[in-house]
Protein backbone atom coordinates (compact mmCIF):
# COMPACT_ATOMS: atom_id res chain seq x y z
CA UNK A 1 0.00 0.00 0.00
CA UNK A 2 1.43 3.92 -0.81
CA UNK A 3 2.25 6.22 1.60
CA UNK A 4 -0.08 8.37 0.51
CA UNK A 5 -3.33 5.68 0.34
CA UNK A 6 -2.02 4.60 4.06
CA UNK A 7 -2.31 8.45 4.69
CA UNK A 8 -6.00 8.30 3.60
CA UNK A 9 -6.69 5.28 4.95
CA UNK A 10 -5.88 6.69 8.78
CA UNK A 11 -7.38 10.10 7.87
CA UNK A 12 -11.11 8.22 7.60
CA UNK A 13 -10.13 6.00 10.21
CA UNK A 14 -9.80 9.34 12.22
CA UNK A 15 -13.32 10.81 11.31
CA UNK A 16 -16.02 7.82 12.80
CA UNK A 17 -18.84 10.06 11.42
CA UNK A 18 -18.04 9.63 7.63
CA UNK A 19 -20.47 7.96 5.71
CA UNK A 20 -21.13 4.67 4.61
CA UNK A 21 -20.49 6.12 0.78
CA UNK A 22 -17.47 8.49 0.90
CA UNK A 23 -15.91 5.21 2.90
CA UNK A 24 -16.56 3.01 0.20
CA UNK A 25 -14.86 5.89 -2.09
CA UNK A 26 -12.03 5.57 -0.04
CA UNK A 27 -12.06 1.42 -0.04
CA UNK A 28 -12.42 1.85 -4.33
CA UNK A 29 -9.53 3.89 -3.88
CA UNK A 30 -7.54 1.27 -2.18
CA UNK A 31 -8.60 -1.55 -4.37
CA UNK A 32 -7.65 0.47 -7.44
CA UNK A 33 -4.12 1.70 -6.24
CA UNK A 34 -3.64 -2.43 -4.79
CA UNK A 35 -0.79 -3.17 -2.20
CA UNK A 36 1.98 -3.15 -4.57
CA UNK A 37 1.09 -0.34 -6.23
CA UNK A 38 3.91 0.94 -8.59
CA UNK A 39 4.08 4.16 -11.25
CA UNK A 40 2.44 3.75 -14.37
CA UNK A 41 3.68 2.48 -17.66
CA UNK A 42 4.47 4.89 -20.52
CA UNK A 43 1.61 2.85 -22.12
CA UNK A 44 -0.97 3.27 -18.92
CA UNK A 45 -2.61 6.21 -18.14
CA UNK A 46 -2.32 8.46 -14.96
CA UNK A 47 -6.12 7.65 -13.07
CA UNK A 48 -6.19 10.88 -10.38
CA UNK A 49 -9.60 9.44 -9.00
CA UNK A 50 -11.00 5.95 -9.08
CA UNK A 51 -14.78 5.59 -10.35
CA UNK A 52 -17.62 5.35 -7.56
CA UNK A 53 -20.27 6.71 -9.62
CA UNK A 54 -22.72 9.50 -8.04
CA UNK A 55 -26.05 8.46 -7.06
CA UNK A 56 -28.70 9.53 -9.05
CA UNK A 57 -30.25 11.61 -6.24
CA UNK A 58 -26.80 13.38 -5.85
CA UNK A 59 -26.52 14.30 -9.78
CA UNK A 60 -29.75 15.63 -9.34
CA UNK A 61 -28.99 17.68 -6.54
CA UNK A 62 -26.09 18.99 -8.33
CA UNK A 63 -28.00 20.37 -11.60
CA UNK A 64 -30.77 21.73 -9.68
CA UNK A 65 -28.03 23.12 -7.39
CA UNK A 66 -25.76 24.76 -10.57
CA UNK A 67 -29.45 25.79 -11.54
CA UNK A 68 -28.56 24.15 -15.17
CA UNK A 69 -30.28 25.42 -18.07
CA UNK A 70 -30.29 24.77 -22.06
CA UNK A 71 -28.37 27.46 -22.34
CA UNK A 72 -25.54 25.58 -20.48
CA UNK A 73 -22.85 23.11 -21.75
CA UNK A 74 -22.17 20.96 -18.96
CA UNK A 75 -18.36 19.24 -17.71
CA UNK A 76 -18.12 16.53 -16.51
CA UNK A 77 -14.82 16.13 -15.50
CA UNK A 78 -13.46 12.59 -14.44
CA UNK A 79 -17.49 11.63 -16.10
CA UNK A 80 -17.35 7.55 -15.95
CA UNK A 81 -20.75 6.27 -17.07
CA UNK A 82 -21.34 9.70 -18.26
CA UNK A 83 -24.21 9.88 -16.22
CA UNK A 84 -24.10 13.95 -15.33
CA UNK A 85 -23.74 15.15 -18.90
CA UNK A 86 -26.61 12.87 -19.69
CA UNK A 87 -29.17 14.08 -16.77
CA UNK A 88 -28.07 17.16 -17.66
CA UNK A 89 -29.27 16.86 -21.42
CA UNK A 90 -32.39 14.57 -20.96
CA UNK A 91 -33.74 16.77 -18.25
CA UNK A 92 -32.93 20.38 -18.98
CA UNK A 93 -32.11 20.11 -22.61
CA UNK A 94 -28.51 21.09 -21.81
CA UNK A 95 -25.44 20.49 -24.02
CA UNK A 96 -22.89 18.46 -22.01
CA UNK A 97 -18.86 17.12 -22.71
CA UNK A 98 -17.81 14.26 -20.40
CA UNK A 99 -13.67 13.51 -19.72
CA UNK A 100 -12.32 10.96 -18.52
CA UNK A 101 -8.87 9.25 -18.99
CA UNK A 102 -10.40 5.51 -18.76
CA UNK A 103 -11.43 4.37 -22.62
CA UNK A 104 -13.62 1.72 -21.24
CA UNK A 105 -15.32 4.31 -19.31
CA UNK A 106 -15.97 6.83 -22.32
CA UNK A 107 -17.37 3.74 -24.24
CA UNK A 108 -19.80 3.03 -21.72
CA UNK A 109 -21.13 6.45 -21.57
CA UNK A 110 -21.09 6.58 -25.26
CA UNK A 111 -23.63 3.85 -25.28
CA UNK A 112 -25.69 5.27 -22.16
CA UNK A 113 -26.15 8.46 -23.80
CA UNK A 114 -27.43 6.36 -26.86
CA UNK A 115 -29.90 4.82 -25.07
CA UNK A 116 -30.81 7.70 -23.44
CA UNK A 117 -31.49 9.61 -26.76
CA UNK A 118 -28.77 12.57 -26.01
CA UNK A 119 -26.00 11.31 -28.35
CA UNK A 120 -26.26 14.75 -30.36
CA UNK A 121 -26.61 16.95 -27.35
CA UNK A 122 -23.35 14.66 -25.34
CA UNK A 123 -20.13 14.79 -26.64
CA UNK A 124 -17.64 12.01 -24.57
CA UNK A 125 -13.39 12.49 -24.52
CA UNK A 126 -10.50 10.02 -23.54
CA UNK A 127 -8.20 12.76 -22.10
CA UNK A 128 -6.57 13.82 -18.79
CA UNK A 129 -8.90 16.22 -16.64
CA UNK A 130 -5.88 18.28 -16.37
CA UNK A 131 -5.30 19.02 -20.27
CA UNK A 132 -8.46 18.91 -21.27
CA UNK A 133 -10.04 22.26 -22.78
CA UNK A 134 -12.59 23.26 -20.49
CA UNK A 135 -12.91 26.64 -21.85
CA UNK A 136 -16.49 26.29 -23.33
CA UNK A 137 -18.03 25.46 -19.84
CA UNK A 138 -20.61 26.93 -18.19
CA UNK A 139 -21.14 24.59 -15.59
CA UNK A 140 -18.32 22.05 -14.31
CA UNK A 141 -19.04 18.66 -12.11
CA UNK A 142 -16.75 16.70 -9.92
CA UNK A 143 -16.49 13.46 -7.84
CA UNK A 144 -13.04 13.68 -7.55
CA UNK A 145 -10.81 13.13 -4.49
CA UNK A 146 -9.80 16.49 -2.29
CA UNK A 147 -6.17 16.55 -3.92
CA UNK A 148 -7.28 16.18 -6.93
CA UNK A 149 -9.93 19.17 -5.89
CA UNK A 150 -7.03 21.02 -5.40
CA UNK A 151 -4.70 20.69 -8.17
CA UNK A 152 -7.77 21.30 -10.52
CA UNK A 153 -8.69 24.95 -8.53
CA UNK A 154 -5.67 27.01 -9.90
CA UNK A 155 -6.87 25.70 -13.29
CA UNK A 156 -10.83 26.28 -13.03
CA UNK A 157 -10.46 30.25 -11.86
CA UNK A 158 -7.55 30.50 -14.97
CA UNK A 159 -9.41 29.04 -17.77
CA UNK A 160 -13.39 29.17 -17.03
CA UNK A 161 -15.29 32.43 -17.75
CA UNK A 162 -16.78 34.43 -15.08
CA UNK A 163 -20.48 32.91 -13.87
CA UNK A 164 -19.53 29.38 -14.51
CA UNK A 165 -20.60 27.40 -11.59
CA UNK A 166 -18.53 24.28 -10.75
CA UNK A 167 -20.59 22.03 -8.61
CA UNK A 168 -18.68 19.25 -6.39
CA UNK A 169 -19.56 15.57 -4.84
CA UNK A 170 -18.91 15.07 -1.50
CA UNK A 171 -14.96 16.98 -1.72
CA UNK A 172 -14.44 20.14 -1.10
CA UNK A 173 -11.89 22.88 -2.66
CA UNK A 174 -9.93 24.01 0.68
CA UNK A 175 -10.07 27.57 1.29
CA UNK A 176 -12.27 28.13 -1.27
CA UNK A 177 -15.04 28.59 0.71
CA UNK A 178 -18.53 27.55 -1.43
CA UNK A 179 -21.80 29.63 -1.79
CA UNK A 180 -23.84 26.92 -1.54
CA UNK A 181 -23.76 23.50 0.51
CA UNK A 182 -26.01 20.97 0.89
CA UNK A 183 -25.81 17.36 3.03
CA UNK A 184 -28.12 14.94 1.44
CA UNK A 185 -28.16 11.66 2.41
CA UNK A 186 -24.72 12.27 4.48
CA UNK A 187 -22.85 13.85 1.38
CA UNK A 188 -22.13 16.96 0.49
CA UNK A 189 -22.64 18.64 -2.50
CA UNK A 190 -20.71 21.91 -2.78
CA UNK A 191 -21.09 25.43 -5.88
CA UNK A 192 -18.88 27.82 -6.47
CA UNK A 193 -19.64 30.51 -9.08
CA UNK A 194 -15.98 31.84 -10.70
CA UNK A 195 -16.05 35.47 -10.39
Amino acid sequence: MSVRTRALARRVRQRPKMNLIRLSFVTALILVCGADAQSPSPQQAQINSPYVASPPHIVDAMLEMANVTSGDTVYDLGCGDGRIVISAAKKYGARGVGIDIDPTRIEEARANARSAGVSEQVNFQVNDLFDADIRNATVVTLYLLPEVNLRLRPRLLRDLKPGTRVVANSFGMGDWKPEKERVIDGLHVYLWTIR
